[in-house]
């Protein structure tokens, strides 16, 4: 909802006050069940169709506690790619979230279930998830994730507009709520690892060794609005490394046999500041499936795909906030295999046994620290 709120007019140029004297913020409202309001929270990141409010003059981290599992935080749509209030809510170490949006689905990497989903993983939080349906405007897709589970919705042109309830079960994370060892076990996805032993794919964790997968042709194409540095999987199965930089991935795939041969896929790299409707600094690695037979299709929008994979995939991040997704035909999502984030900032996501085809798998990571540079 919006709430208006007066603020103090001034002469001094750097004031936000409107001169009306009052700040129009976009607002989430949290009532107990008796009626009361707990808590207020103003959206610190207008995504910039939002002309209408105001940026509250400080961000503002607000939780709320409840009788039946403890605290929560809150947030609205866009704050979900920044730190403040975000990261900030997630340092403080709240672990669950509630958050309403009007999120426009972009794929191949930030269609809204998908990227909430990529957020409940990476964070080590649940998240309630509700979404607009507005077709037209591309906007679609809720649900309530945890660490361990993703129940969502997420419609498709032509379906009903009637809304739909999502109703599960969920384990307590709050950990004063619960004791702190249980909901550690409850909660947990990745294995932090600082032995030398390594995993399948881990015999080189520098982008720069000599065992490096070889090199294999590669090309800039826009996704997302960014220029990446890809390169193709031309064969059945195989190793590829591409560098965006000095920031690498490597991948190892597998195509099952009954996999399409038309289909082409491709491995993209970007490190960089994204720019378009929004600053953020970005590490990503994304295996995408391209929209058609021309490598200038890769990182273009693609909702269906035949093509089932088992792969790793793995990069060394400059951050330890790296948010996971594998996305398959028409929307659906997979539960990554296995996670496993080293001390090093090497992170590596393992799967096999795709129940569709792949359109997207990708460890996207979010450079906080570098927003301002």
């Amino acid at each position: 909802m919006a709430d208006l709120q007066p603020c103090p007019l001034r002469t001094d140029p750097s004031s936000s006050c409107p001169p009306d004297g009052r700040w129009q913020f976009n607002t989430n409202v949290v009532f107990r069940s008796d009626g009361l309001l707990v808590a207020r929270y103003h959206k610190q990141n207008l995504y910039w169709p939002e002309v209408a409010f105001d940026t509250p003059p400080q961000p503002e981290i607000i939780t709320f506690d409840t009788p039946f599992a403890g605290r929560f935080g809150t947030m609205i749509c866009f704050d979900i790619l920044f730190r403040e209030p975000t990261i900030t809510l997630v340092e403080q170490g709240l672990r669950q979230f509630i958050y309403p949006t009007a999120w426009i689905n972009m794929l191949p990497l930030m269609d809204s279930v998908q990227f909430q989903r990529a957020f409940s993983l990476g964070a080590n939080v649940t998240l309630l998830a509700a979404n607009l349906r507005h077709d037209r405007r591309k906007m679609g897709g809720s649900g309530i994730y945890t660490p361990l589970s993703a129940t969502y919705h997420h419609a498709q042109k032509g379906d009903p507009q009637e809304g739909r309830l999502l109703v599960v079960r969920v384990p307590v994370l709050d950990p004063l709520w619960v004791n702190q060892s249980v909901a550690s076990e409850e909660g947990v996805v990745r294995e932090d690892s600082t032995s030398s032993s390594a995993t399948d794919s881990e015999a080189c964790h520098k982008d720069s060794c000599s065992d490096s997968p070889p090199s294999s042709p590669t090309f800039i194409a826009s996704m997302m609005f960014d220029q990446y540095t890809f390169v193709l999987l031309n064969e059945t199965e195989g190793e590829v490394k591409v560098c965006n930089g000095t920031f690498c991935c490597s991948l190892q795939y597998q195509r099952s046999p009954q996999s399409s041969s038309e289909e082409l896929y491709a491995l993209g790299a970007f490190a960089g500041t994204h720019t378009v409707n929004g600053r953020f600094a970005l590490q990503v690695c994304a295996l995408v499936r391209c929209a058609g037979s021309d490598p200038t299709s890769c990182g273009q929008e693609v909702e269906e795909a035949e093509t089932k994979m088992d792969f790793l995939l793995e990069a060394t991040f400059g951050t330890k906030y790296v948010y996971p997704s594998v996305l398959a035909s028409k929307l659906v999502l997979e539960q990554p295999e296995h996670l496993e984030t080293a001390a090093t900032g090497r992170v590596s996501m393992k799967h096999s046994n795709m129940t569709a085809g792949l359109v997207t798998a990708c460890l996207s990571g979010r450079m906080y620290h570098l927003d301002s540079e």
